[in-house]
């Protein structure tokens, strides 16, 4: 059974459950809705949360686990043989996978009967022949031994579905009948939902806790792979990147560090001073209309996407300053793909994100600082340079370096706009490259995965991940400060 037609059947079970348990528990009391402990609704949500959440954890639980089980089982079955010279147990089971699911697009589309899918035996011409006929294209060779695990892998898959379908359906219907059975008009129906609702919550927070966790942990144990086959002094110690898929590479971080903090610093340089400036505007000079209308519209920079800013970086920025900076005009650029292009850009992107902040910061500065710097005979412009940015400094350099860590962690401005070239270069009109573009061109492609040329994505990313959570750290730490002294 499909997962979506299972979780219409536990919600069509927990929606009976509480129409049967809030009837339950009126018709207990008698129709007196008064000798209830709690409201109706409460019994029937007892019964539907009782329903969902056993079924809920024990689907998603079975889902995660399921794969793995299927893997294993059908791994068992190659020998080593079975795997290509110059291949990988990985791209094998791949072929596995693909056959299995060409097997059962051919028995959904009748091109086979389920018993002919399941008795195929080594005819690996007809079976790719069938297979093609189906829509589905297997590179390499079926080999006997590759049909026998594909063969397995469907066979578990289709059990384990089954099972699914029934384990969860029963645990949906024993929850179900053991909170029926629970519904009488003393029990404390309200109790129950309020600690099932807290429980959710915790999981929840504890589900983002986890993830957070294992992302790290991830970066770390490949991490550690990576120096455990590339030297940590060469890493960090090289100024030369010079990446070679059949070995001989040369990773050093350093050109990739530059031309990170050299784009961000262009990108802050434009984005920190045209920011600041409009939330300045917006909160002391504006009035209500115009602000209504202006702060929007300055937001709706935020919304658009930076595959866009990547576009408008290569087909407009590039160009024009290639026009005045170019052969035909100073001489300093040589092509559109540039540091000052990405740099430009991505201040573009970071205007709505400074100037929101700084705006809100500037807003919770207390009016009693505005008011007595007025009756000292001050005005505006001087209450805003020695009283206003003055008290609302901490906050706005919080601001800059969350807009720094935002700006060192962008990819796709990078990738179309500043280059391929990793250089350490004072000019800025040089194409250059950052960390963010590496890490997407290390681990694109064939390359073997246990190679140190696609090991290194997971240092790079580690060493962008230190730098990053620094500077939030560092940037929440300044803005609390701030809160506790003007909350």
């Amino acid at each position: 059974m499909p997962v979506l037609w299972l979780i219409l059947i536990v919600l069509a079970l927990a929606f009976a459950g509480f129409v049967a348990g809030r009837a339950r528990a009126i018709s207990g009391a008698g129709d007196d809705r008064r000798a209830l402990h709690s409201l109706p609704n409460y019994y029937g949500w007892n019964v539907a949360m009782k329903v969902m959440v056993p079924a809920f954890l024990v689907l998603i639980l079975w889902l995660i686990a399921q794969p793995f089980i299927v893997n294993t089982k059908a791994t068992g079955l190659l020998s080593e043989t079975a795997v290509p010279e110059g291949s990988t147990l990985g791209l094998v089971m791949s072929d596995v996978r693909r056959v299995a699911d060409g097997l059962d697009l051919v028995v959904d589309r009748g091109l086979l009967s389920a018993a002919e899918a399941s008795d195929l035996t080594a005819g690996a011409s007809d079976i790719r022949a069938t297979l093609g006929n189906a829509g589905v294209a297997v590179g390499s060779e079926i080999t006997p031994e590759v049909l026998a695990a594909a063969q397995s892998y469907r066979a578990t898959n289709a059990t384990g579905n089954l099972l699914r379908s029934i384990v969860v359906i029963g645990l949906a219907l024993v929850g179900g009948g053991l909170a029926l059975a629970q519904t009488k008009p003393d029990f404390r129906a309200r109790n129950s939902v309020e600690r099932g609702i807290r429980a959710i919550l915790v999981a929840a927070a504890s589900l983002a806790i986890l993830t957070t966790i294992g992302i790290v942990l991830s970066l770390v144990f490949n991490t550690i792979e990576f120096f455990r086959i590339y030297p940590a002094s060469e890493f960090f110690g090289s100024f030369t990147w010079s990446p070679s898929f059949g070995g001989g590479s040369q990773l050093g971080i350093w050109p990739l560090l530059w031309g990170t903090l050299y784009i961000s610093l262009i990108a802050l340089l434009v984005s920190v001073p045209i920011g600041l400036f409009a939330a300045v505007y917006l909160s002391e000079y504006a009035g209500p209309k115009l602000r209504a209308v202006a702060k929007p519209a300055l937001e709706l920079l935020a919304g658009i996407p930076t595959i866009v800013y990547g576009l408008f970086a290569l087909l407009t920025v590039g160009p024009l300053l290639l026009s005045v900076f170019g052969r035909d005009g100073l001489n300093w650029m040589q092509a559109g793909t540039a540091v000052m292009t990405a740099g430009l850009v991505m201040g573009i992107m970071l205007i709505p994100f400074v100037s929101s902040l700084s705006d809100d910061i500037i807003n919770a500065v207390p009016q009693s600082l505005r008011d007595g710097s007025y009756g000292l005979g001050a005005t505006k412009s001087e209450t805003i340079k020695q009283v206003i940015l003055p008290a609302a400094l901490p906050g706005i350099v919080g601001a800059v370096l969350l807009a720094a860590s935002r700006a060192i962690g962008e990819t796709m401005i990078v990738v179309m706009g500043a280059g391929a070239a990793a250089r350490l270069s004072l000019n800025p009109f040089d194409a250059m490259t950052t960390v963010t573009a590496k890490i997407v061109s290390q681990l694109t492609g064939d390359a073997d995965f246990a190679s140190p040329e696609a090991l290194v994505a997971f240092a790079l990313g580690m060493t962008l991940f230190v730098m990053t959570l620094g500077l939030n750290v560092f940037a929440l730490y300044i803005v609390r400060k701030y809160r506790e002294q003007y909350d």
